[in-house]
């Protein structure tokens, strides 16, 4: 294992739950150079946007050797451009340049795989019962990962690899001195609480008004309040700081202002989206509010020794379901602003 690559292109919470097993890699073949393939968007996850896609590791490039950003995206929505055949060419060439002698899909899809095959790595592993079944004909080796939770089976598919059992969670995120500087900036000094109220489709959204009671009641107990806006969500963040506009503020960032940002948080409040994983990940206190999505599977998953600083709340009427429905799932409004206060007072005095 002297070459290894890694293909997890997308999106922000699975590439934050494929980093314990890449660390875990890594830890295994420190001298081995790692490869990452992943979509443009991403790539602050694994480097700072001032730092360069290869070379010696740094603390803004901590885990990988090499970065390979993949625009499928933009692929899909042009597949007969000659533009697309000449990016895809050229990402393809850009593989096999490096001569991998490892690849390991970490996506378990069909794109990931297929990327995997074309940088002609002889070794090719990948799970058992991927997400997009006909990934598999591009293995040479499918594990079984029986875990229930995505983080332990990406940690399984590594164990296998490596031949060792016991893994630890433990992973670096890059750390960019400019973002750390613009995140001070923002705060202040300042101790806050960050609510994230955006999610990827609207059944997994806790009401905005619930989140600007919770906001309200954290204020009045004399804690800031900042509200993440990811792209698309001014209008959902604004609802909430409207209803407290002397005590709430909206923050939009980068990707790499927004690591820099929940590093510095108190307390996370969030549901079922790429922040709240990030948040775990940086061993922030986390109340997480879930509906139509399954917690034991792809909830939030701290580093070691961190896991008690996780609430995660969701009703028993819940039912696991991916359903790209506009309106918050029935079981999901079932949470109370009560509870979520209870637990976030709750994870606040443990930190004490």
């Amino acid at each position: 294992m002297q070459r290894i690559l890694i293909a997890r292109l997308s999106a922000m919470g699975d590439i934050v739950h494929s980093l314990p097993a890449v660390a875990a890699l890594r830890r295994a073949f420190p001298q081995a150079t790692i490869g990452w393939a992943i979509e443009e968007r991403w790539v602050e996850l694994l480097a700072a946007k001032s730092a360069a896609r290869s070379g010696a590791r740094s603390a803004q490039r901590p885990l990988v050797d090499a970065i390979h950003t993949i625009d499928t995206r933009a692929w899909r929505s042009a597949p007969f451009s000659p533009a697309t055949w000449r990016t895809m060419k050229a990402a393809v060439a850009e593989l096999r340049a490096q001569n991998y002698d490892c690849a390991v899909d970490m996506q378990a899809a069909i794109r990931s795989a297929l990327l995997n095959r074309l940088s002609r790595a002889p070794q090719r592993f990948g799970f058992a019962q991927p997400r997009e079944p006909l990934a598999r004909i591009s293995y040479t080796t499918a594990v079984e990962t029986p875990a229930r939770h995505v983080v332990e089976q990406g940690l399984q598919l590594a164990a296998a690899i490596i031949g060792q059992e016991q893994l630890a969670v433990d992973f670096p995120l890059p750390c960019d001195a400019e973002a750390e500087a613009w995140a001070d900036q923002q705060i202040g000094g300042e101790e806050f609480v960050l609510l994230n109220p955006g999610a990827g489709w609207g059944a997994k959204r806790w009401p905005a008004e619930r989140y600007a009671e919770v906001a309200g009641a954290l204020s009045r107990e004399g804690l800031r309040v900042l509200v993440n806006r990811g792209p698309g969500e001014e209008q959902l963040a604004q609802q909430i700081a409207a209803a407290h506009p002397q005590s709430v503020k909206v923050v939009g960032s980068s990707l790499g202002q927004l690591i820099a940002l929940v590093r510095r948080a108190k307390l996370f409040i969030g549901g079922d989206t790429g922040p709240v994983h990030l948040a775990a990940a940086l061993r922030v206190p986390v109340v997480a509010i879930y509906g139509p999505t399954d917690p034991q599977r792809n909830g939030p998953y701290g580093p070691m020794g961190s896991n008690h600083a996780i609430a995660v709340l969701r009703s028993s009427e819940s039912t696991t379901s991916h359903a790209r429905r506009a309106a918050p799932e029935s079981g999901l409004l079932q949470i109370t602003v009560g509870e979520v206060l209870a637990a976030t007072r709750r994870l606040l005095e443990q930190k004490r």
